[in-house]
């Protein structure tokens, strides 16, 4: 099992990690839209919920290891 540290710290990787992938997603569908590409806008939007989903994970483990009721002692 994962200690406190190491789910604060892989939460806030995953918040990182899907930050990127919605700027990312935001930027290929733009890129998409602008050349007309549905395709290509397609796989922006899947990339930037991805990225969401992503973020709303480390969001929720960073929040389980600061909550106090969790601790096994």
């Amino acid at each position: 099992m994962a200690t406190d540290k190491d789910l604060a710290e892989d939460g806030l990787n995953d918040e990182l990690e899907g930050t990127v992938k919605q700027v990312e997603g935001r930027v290929r569908s733009t890129i998409g839209g602008a050349t007309g590409d549905t395709g290509e806008q397609l796989k922006g939007k899947a990339q930037e919920i991805k990225g969401k989903i992503q973020r709303s994970i480390g969001k929720a483990k960073r929040r389980a290891d600061s909550d106090p009721g969790t601790d096994d002692a």
